[in-house]
């Protein structure tokens, strides 16, 4: 629909679901990350560029995937400016949902 999505978190469990749905590049513009060990890198099996967290704030999606669900509220707190900016998340678990 020509809106920038990204995702925030590089952990297992969100690449296990980003490639059992198969959510790629195609969709995804990149993924996000806290961990410096991660940035610079590609999601696994999918080759998706992780960034550090600020580059939400810098490229402006219209939305990011959260990947890290259990971590919810902490996250959203983290990011509460690309929220204020206009940015929404999409909480793929338990029931998927835009905040």
């Amino acid at each position: 629909s020509g809106k920038r999505i990204a995702a925030y978190g590089a952990a297992a469990k969100g690449a296990t679901l980003i490639n059992f749905v198969g959510i790629g590049p195609e969709l995804l513009d990149f993924v996000v990350d806290r961990n410096v060990h991660k940035q610079g890198m590609f999601m696994p099996g999918q080759k998706i560029p992780i960034y550090p967290s600020e580059r939400i704030l810098q490229e402006k999606p219209e939305y990011v995937l959260l990947l890290p669900w259990n971590l919810e509220s902490e996250i959203l707190k983290q990011e509460s400016a690309f929220r204020e900016a206009g940015g929404h998340f999409i909480i793929p678990v338990p029931v998927p949902r835009i905040v």
